[in-house]
Formats: C-alpha cells, structure tokens, sequence
C-alpha cells in the first residue's frame, strides 16, 4: 500500500515552508538579496540547510518566492484601497466597504504575511481622492521598509526576480492608470493618456522613496517628519496628473496634523511646490 502523508504532517511542511519564507523576507528587508544567502535563511529560521532544498530546490526558488509573495501583499492592498482590480489581484480581496477620502492612517491598512489575507478597506470618493489614497499608503509603506522597498524595486538581485519585478511594478502602473483614466472620463483630470502618466508616477514615485535621488538623505521611516514626505510626495502625484493639491483636500504642512479617517480638512493655503 502506497504511503499516504497525513494532514498533520502537510500542515508541519508548510509551517516549515512558511517559516523560511519569513526569515528570508525580513533578511532581504535588512540586508538586501545578497544577505538572503541559504545559509542566513536557515539559521534565521532555525532549520538547516538541508530542510531549506526540501522546500525550494534553489536559492533562485527561494528568492523568486520571496519576492512573489511580498509584492503581491503589497499590490494588493493598494488595489484594493484604490478599489481596482488587476489581473493578480481576485475581486474577493476587494471589500466594499468605504473609508473617508481624507488620508487614510497606517494602522487602518493592516500587514499581513500570508498570501491573499492582506486586506485593505475599499475607497470611497472620487479617482482623484482614491489616488491620492493610494499614493500616501504606498509612500508610507515604503519609509516604514525602506530596505524591503528597496528589494522590491530596484536591488540588483536574480535574474529570475527581475521578470517579476516588471509585473510588480505593471501593477502599480495599472492601478494608477485605471484612477487617471476614471478621473479623465469624470471631468476631474485634465485629458491625457492614462498609461503614459501612470508609468511616470510609478517610476516618480519609486525614484524618489528608494533610487538615487533617495540615497542622498535618509528618508524618515515614521512619525511626523515622515508624513511631510508623503505630502510632497502626494502632491508630486496630484502634479504629474494635473490635478491641484489644495482643490483635493490635500492640507500644506503649516495645516496642523496630518488628517485621518472620517476627518476631510478644509484647503488651507498653497502646498510647497504647488501651482494651484
């Protein structure tokens, strides 16, 4: 009779399996691609080297899962508060229920690890205050873990993670062209070609929070020096786009604190490097 591995047994691989994938995110958040050799992984995890090929045949399998399941933790919560849809990311993990279109605070978008159990709320509000909350929780996402950012998109790393990579950031570019084009169709946004200026926002975006230009200053990672980052950031968006910061709602720095859920604030004067 052919031996038949029980559930319990199942479960224990895949707590193992999970437990690498784990150890080798926060290794590559720390130390890049580089430090997430098989070895770290396996001392991280507690587990040896053999017990990591049991699951992945190759440091590139690893890696490549790593990377896979990150990203997609990552465009999914932004699509699902953008409330739209890519090809990746199931209509099921887009709840319906609406948030206020003010920015929306870290601690209502929760971390997940495990795929598909990263949900975020649903947005509510025109395309322009649903990309403004996309931008604000991708920018805070990414000075929280500036070094998982960084991996994420644009560490030099396998060639296997670089064909991912491209449809991590086709992702980003998806969501924010689907919000500049509602925009446009509404009369909100000024006529423009939705995939031209979403390829420029994501590319902004991911230069200014983890390229070169990044690299010059250390970015803040939380608290209020952190959210004068996002501001600028958003309004850098709401630009590219041709959309004026006051008119959404977006407060300059001298308004108080940062707005949070269930609280619009009133336009209060001229954003620093504003046109409106």
């Amino acid at each position: 009779m052919p031996y038949r591995r029980t559930t319990a047994v199942d479960d224990r691989l895949a707590a193992a399996r999970e437990r690498l994938i784990v150890a080798a995110t926060d290794l590559v958040a720390d130390a890049g691609w580089a430090g997430a050799s098989v070895t770290a992984v396996a001392a991280a995890a507690d587990m040896s080297v053999g017990s990591v090929y049991q699951h992945f045949p190759s440091k590139s399998a690893l890696v490549v899962e790593v990377f896979r399941r990150a990203a997609d933790r990552e465009a999914t919560l932004i699509s699902a508060l953008a409330a739209v849809s890519t090809a990746a990311v199931p209509t099921a993990a887009v709840p319906t229920a609406a948030v206020s279109t003010a920015a929306v605070p870290t601690a209502a978008v929760p971390d997940a690890t495990a795929p598909g159990a990263a949900e975020a709320p649903a947005a509510g509000g025109d395309p322009v205050d649903r990309l403004v909350q996309a931008v604000a929780l991708f920018t805070r996402r990414a000075l929280a873990r500036r070094g998982l950012a960084y991996a994420l998109l644009v560490a030099p790393s396998d060639p296997a993670v670089e064909a991912e990579r491209l449809d991590f950031r086709r992702r980003y570019r998806d969501v924010f062209a689907a919000l500049v084009r509602e925009g446009v169709e509404a009369g909100s946004l000024p006529a423009q070609d939705p995939m031209v200026a979403a390829a420029a926002l994501t590319g902004a975006i991911g230069e200014v929070l983890v390229g070169p230009v990044s690299m010059t200053e250390e970015l803040p990672r939380g608290g209020r020096e952190a959210e004068r980052v996002v501001r600028e950031v958003v309004a850098m968006a709401l630009r590219c786009v041709g959309a004026c910061p006051v008119e959404r709602g977006w407060p300059s720095f001298s308004a108080g604190p940062v707005p949070v859920a269930g609280q619009v604030p009133a336009p209060a004067g001229r954003p620093p490097g504003g046109t409106g």
